[in-house]
């Protein structure tokens, strides 16, 4: 797997893709590593991803039909990252309006649990999701992470 890293919105991510596509977005290292088996630096390889990151630094919407993916996942999981790429950008959706947008009405704890396992953080969108009480709850990356993504967005929490 390759990598390389990408600064912007106060963190350093990692950024990462296989010969298929991009696969793992992170801001922690030991996570990447945990991950993949092997890692190699090659941010020439990297480079056509990273622009597509630059553009969202400069609050450009993702243009997903330009990026290549290689999603490793269950079909269920696969399912929930494809309804969080249909959140528009600057909007947010409850954990059980995921579920429901699945066709899983009762499934909310699996949808939380499949979003917290979205290997590309910002690419597919997991940071728009959030308490149906209107509060941020669970991100892998850290909460403050997750409020600053949306702040970026320009989404009132």
């Amino acid at each position: 797997m390759y990598y390389t890293e990408w600064q912007a919105l106060e963190t350093k991510f990692y950024v990462a893709c296989t010969e298929e596509g991009l696969s793992f977005v992170t801001n922690d290292w030991d996570e990447l590593n945990e991950y993949a088996d092997h890692l190699i630096r090659d941010d020439l390889k990297l480079a056509p991803f990273i622009n597509h990151f630059e553009a969202y630094a400069k609050e450009q919407v993702f243009k997903l039909d330009q990026i290549t993916m290689d999603l490793q996942g269950t079909d269920f999981q696969k399912k929930v990252w494809q309804e969080l790429v249909n959140i528009p950008y600057g909007e947010t959706r409850y954990y059980a309006q995921i579920a429901e947008a699945i066709g899983k009405p009762t499934a909310t704890r699996a949808v939380a649990s499949a979003i917290g396992k979205n290997p590309l953080l910002i690419v597919i969108p997991c940071h728009r999701v959030i308490g149906k009480n209107g509060k941020l709850t669970g991100f892998r990356s850290g909460l403050p992470l997750k409020e600053r993504l949306l702040q970026h967005e320009k989404i009132q929490i």
